[in-house]
């Protein structure tokens, strides 16, 4: 795994693990703490086409502003022309599985019935178009409603709630028999099982959660947290940009396994 981090930012490794951190600050810096596997890679040549993926962590705040979580994604929105020796990398749709906070400026989601905020366990499965067939799709004189709606036509996705401001006990153990809203402030130990046809959660060796919405590899781990935001809502808005911290903001994991899965 391989630290980055931004300015006003940090990866600092403790005796188990490490601790990502962003200082407090206005909406004008993008803050960024991240460990991942595949930074110098060309997409295709993604580390992973089946993971276990498990750790324990614990984040500083419930509802830091901004987004952080662990998993593994296509890196759908990186751009690289591949100078000074970076990999060719144009933006794609995207394929990732993970649990996820986005505080309460972000709105995940293509779709008018999944979470899209909060703590998440979610999965996108994506067809591989060509990054400029995507490009070109977006100039197409659509509304936003539109658009939104074509890309829920093209885009899978599913997830849970495991904590989010308007998320109540009882529809949480509707869903998963015995878990209480998870406290993020708190160590638990996380785990996913991404396998060809299906991804499963686990909160504290307790199922949470399972789909069979597994995203197309090969896909790279991400661990990180930072202070932007990006939405999509379903009246059709569109926002993403970069919040104020009014307070520094962290996640410390360890413990971390990366395990291969049989293709099952």
């Amino acid at each position: 795994m391989k630290a980055r981090f931004t300015k006003f930012a940090s990866v600092e490794p403790t005796e188990n693990g490490w601790r990502l951190g962003i200082q407090k600050g206005d909406s004008l810096s993008y803050r960024d703490a991240q460990l991942d596997d595949y930074s110098l890679l060309p997409r295709h040549k993604f580390p992973h086409r089946t993971l276990s993926l498990s750790l324990r962590a614990k984040a500083s705040s419930s509802s830091p502003a901004g987004t952080w979580g662990f998993g593994l994604w296509n890196d759908p929105f990186g751009l690289s022309l591949g100078f000074g020796g970076s990999p060719f990398r144009l933006p794609a749709l995207p394929n990732a599985v993970w649990f996820f906070y986005g505080s309460p400026q972000n709105y995940l989601s293509f779709t008018n019935d999944k979470p899209a905020q909060g703590f998440l366990a979610q999965t996108f499965r994506s067809p591989k178009f060509h990054p400029l067939l995507f490009l070109a799709g977006l100039a197409l004189p659509f509304s936003r409603k539109t658009t939104r709606k074509l890309l829920s036509k093209v885009i899978d996705e599913d997830g849970f709630s495991l904590w989010s401001p308007t998320a109540c006990r009882r529809e949480i153990q509707e869903q998963a028999p015995g878990l209480q809203r998870v406290d993020v402030t708190q160590w638990h130990g996380y785990r996913l099982e991404w396998s060809e046809k299906r991804v499963v959660w686990y909160v504290d060796d307790a199922q949470v959660f399972e789909s069979p919405v597994s995203p197309n590899p090969p896909l790279g781990v991400i661990i990180w947290i930072d202070n932007q935001f990006a939405s999509f809502t379903p009246d059709g808005k569109i926002g993403f940009g970069i919040l104020e911290n009014p307070e520094p903001a962290w996640l410390e994991i360890d413990n971390l396994s990366l395990d291969k899965l049989s293709d099952c």
